[in-house]
């Protein structure tokens, strides 16, 4: 049984190397837990994440050179670019895969239903997802949203459409 579960972690491992993902670090503010929830989500996705939480997320955004009209709430670096809120795992994979000439990816605002925001209710005056200890663990709506890719112009365009 041993040698079973050690073959089963080596396979698992393989696969995640073999995707030879760049470590990604995550700017949080305080108390944010829709923001842990999407680091989770890239770290089920394989990537190595760590956490740093920000008094000052505005000076994160200026030092990265994030937009105004496509924040959020957190913000990481991975590979040298920006991923601005709640963009899906496989978005990074593919901004990492393609390369473009970019300064990052964006997911503006808090769309219910992006990574980190699927299960939880929005309650906090940050747009931070809260546990709801009030109402039991009720359905969250679902909405489109678009990852936005910003040129180094800071000009945006739809990447991809979720």
């Amino acid at each position: 049984m041993a040698v079973r579960a050690a073959a089963l972690l080596a396979v698992f491992a393989d696969v995640a190397c073999a995707e030879n993902l760049p470590p990604v670090e995550v700017f949080v503010p305080r108390t944010c837990i829709s923001c842990i929830d999407w680091a989770e989500h890239l770290r089920e996705n394989g990537f190595v994440v760590r956490v740093t939480q920000s008094d000052d997320m505005a000076a994160v955004k200026r030092r990265l050179k994030v937009p105004a009209e496509v924040e959020s709430v957190h913000t990481a670096v991975v590979a040298g670019y920006f991923v601005e809120g709640h963009v899906p795992a496989e978005d990074v994979k593919l901004l990492l895969r393609e390369k473009p000439k970019a300064r990052g990816i964006a997911v503006p605002g808090l769309p219910f239903g992006a990574p980190g925001r699927e299960t939880s209710s929005p309650s906090c005056e940050r747009g931070c997802t809260m546990l709801d200890t009030q109402s039991g663990a009720g359905p969250v709506r679902r909405e489109l949203f678009d990852t936005l890719l910003v040129a180094p112009n800071g000009s945006t365009s739809r990447y991809a459409r979720h």
